[in-house]
């Protein structure tokens, strides 16, 4: 019995008395057995008058009943101690916060707090009844039936312990199967919920379908195992019956003889023979009943891991203490059947291979009479927008929030598609394929930091990138002198979302994916200063300038630091352009302050702060 629920299930009164109730009545009815074999014996055997019936019609009665009363109180035992863990865990992860050890995704915690309690429930109203039923039951039945014919009980004495040892000999098998299973079906949860999360990055970097790839891979793992955990299971029951009826027939045989040689009176007989199999059926229901709740136990293991396991990881998980740390999960990555290790591991085919070599052409951008519309909304997210950004130019969106320049910025990315007006890049209209996205960097507002290593996080937009490109990247972004902080450096996992970085280093490790695909000729960013204090801005400032150099650069910018790497000011207002203006010394002071139009308005304090 898995000692930790058994120890919860003592110290909850309600539990407690639900699961006594459930043990009891589950017993009485299995010795109800006794009464019930004593009364079809004598009544087949003529010793009982037919009137006899009646009673028998009871006692069968009394043990539906119990049944019934076991069912329920099962049922109970079960939703509380469900209700007292997931209470449990649920405090125990508000506790633990951002700071969560790295073994616990947050799509493994929903896995696990879901479809890993509900596996309780086998456990709980099945197995342990039958472990109840299985300890006093088949003591009972051997007593009586040494009082009632000695060979018979002899043989049931010997045969009887070979059910639990096949049990065993299969269990500990089964034990090991099933938990490879619950392995599988986290790491499928956390996986999953982790690339969906990142899809707009993915999409970005052009790794979406390599990771459709990689669902599929981990998505065969866990029917691989649960396919492992059937045949077991079938292979067990298989076993434990070939061995009940083998003991079964051991009996039957020589009671057979011994009625036609004269040597066995008929109820005698009729009373081994009705009592021999519930000898072995409460063996066999335990270990049939074992097999079912193993998902359950693997899943309270985990459990009481999470539960008895510090509130904080080591602080060596902690990284370099950074302003402005957010919250997010902890992350584990595990190799699921040989398949992949991270959510970004491995060099997918046809992803952006060969892109680091040469030099990117800066395209030039050209949108004519450009409208956008949402589905869910009735205005226009970008309304008749024209403008021309030359190959090389740097060229900073600024406005309200809202006013449509992320609008903009997917438009570019192909995520969205104009509901009328072209998007021209070098004179031919954008389709938004992989292709294009190949030619172009990505720097978003929140970058998404998968559950892999800092290098594969890194390397996500150029999956064939070595190590030593990797750290010229990061050497470039600034993010060098943090990474050789870390653990295991550029092998070091990161939480999932990069919950062990802070809002500045995350940053910069978007800017190094940038970096890290040095051929590509468009640079796109959505406020990649947003949140940052002044140290983490300025690091993330200067390795922009270096990262926008050469290229056609579209940044979304409110802080004036930002402002001032552009060429050319736009000033976009509900979805239409209300300025353009040639950048000067003062440029972004100016545009923050909204003076470069007279109808501008001021973007909004609360983006101003970090």
């Amino acid at each position: 019995m898995h000692k930790d629920l058994v120890r919860l299930a003592r110290s909850e009164r309600a539990v407690r008395r639900h699961l006594a109730l459930c043990l009891a009545a589950a017993v009485l009815a299995g010795l109800l057995v006794l009464v019930q074999a004593e009364l079809l014996a004598g009544v087949l055997s003529g010793r009982f008058a037919t009137s006899a019936l009646i009673l028998l019609a009871l006692v069968v009665g009394v043990r539906a009943l119990f049944t019934l009363l076991q069912g329920v109180a099962a049922g109970r035992a079960t939703t509380g101690v469900k209700s007292v863990l997931r209470h449990r865990l649920l405090s125990r992860l508000q506790e633990a916060g951002p700071a969560r050890p790295a073994s616990q995704r947050s799509g493994e915690l929903v896995t696990l707090t879901g479809r890993g309690l509900d596996a309780l429930d086998p456990y709980l109203s099945g197995y342990l009844p039958a472990v109840a039923v299985a300890g006093v039951v088949p003591i009972a039945v051997l007593i009586r039936l040494f009082t009632a014919d000695l060979a018979s009980a002899v043989i049931v004495l010997i045969t009887l312990p070979l059910i639990p040892i096949f049990g065993a000999l299969v269990g500990m098998h089964t034990k090991a199967v099933t938990e490879r299973q619950w392995r599988a079906l986290s790491r499928l949860g956390g996986h999953f919920l982790d690339v969906v999360r990142g899809l707009p990055t993915l999409r970005a970097f052009g790794r979406a379908r390599f990771q459709a790839e990689v669902i599929r891979q981990v998505s065969e793992a866990h029917r691989s195992a649960t396919m492992r955990t059937l045949r077991v299971a079938f292979l067990s029951s298989l076993v434990l019956e070939l061995a009940a009826s083998l003991s079964l027939a051991l009996v039957a045989v020589p009671v057979g003889l011994r009625l036609l040689s004269g040597s066995l009176d008929l109820r005698t007989a009729l009373l081994v023979l009705l009592l021999a199999p519930e000898a072995y059926l409460p063996l066999r229901n335990m270990g049939n009943t074992f097999h079912a709740a193993m998902e359950g136990v693997a899943a309270a293991d985990e459990t009481f891991a999470v539960l008895d396991g510090p509130v904080k990881p080591p602080s060596h998980q902690d990284g370099p203490s950074g302003a402005n740390a957010n919250a997010g999960s902890g992350t584990g990555t595990e190799t699921v059947a040989g398949a992949v290790t991270g959510p970004v591991a491995g060099a997918g085919a046809g992803a952006d291979a060969g892109t680091r070599t040469g030099a990117g052409a800066a395209p030039e951008i050209r949108l004519e009479n450009v409208t956008v519309r949402y589905p869910d909304r009735e205005e226009s997210a970008l309304e008749d927008v024209s403008l021309v950004i030359a190959p090389g130019e740097r060229v900073a969106l600024v406005g309200e929030s809202g006013a449509g320049k992320s609008t903009l910025l997917h438009l570019l990315l192909g995520f969205v598609t104009p509901a009328s007006g072209r998007v021209l890049i070098d004179g031919v209209e954008l389709t938004g394929h992989d292709s294009w996205r190949g030619r172009l960097a990505f720097v978003p507002q929140r970058p998404h930091l998968f559950a892999a290593s800092v290098a594969d996080n890194i390397r996500l937009g150029a999956p064939d990138a070595t190590i030593e490109e990797v750290r010229a990247a990061a050497k470039a972004a600034h993010a060098d002198e943090f990474v050789a902080t870390l653990p295991d450096g550029y092998d070091t996992m990161l939480g999932e979302r990069g919950a062990n970085l802070s809002a500045g280093q995350r940053q910069r490790v978007a800017l190094a994916r940038a970096f890290c695909r040095p051929a590509t000729g468009l640079l796109l960013l959505d406020e990649p200063t947003a949140r940052l204090d002044g140290r983490s801005e300025s690091a993330v400032v200067t390795a922009t300038r270096d990262l926008a150099d050469g290229r056609t650069a579209v940044i979304v910018a409110h802080r004036p630091a930002m402002i001032d790497l552009a060429d050319r000011v736009i000033r976009i207002t509900e979805g239409r352009v209300v300025s353009d203006l040639a950048a000067g010394p003062r440029a972004g002071r100016a545009a923050y302050a909204g003076r470069d139009t007279a109808g501008g308005v001021p973007p909004r304090k609360a983006e101003e702060t970090s």
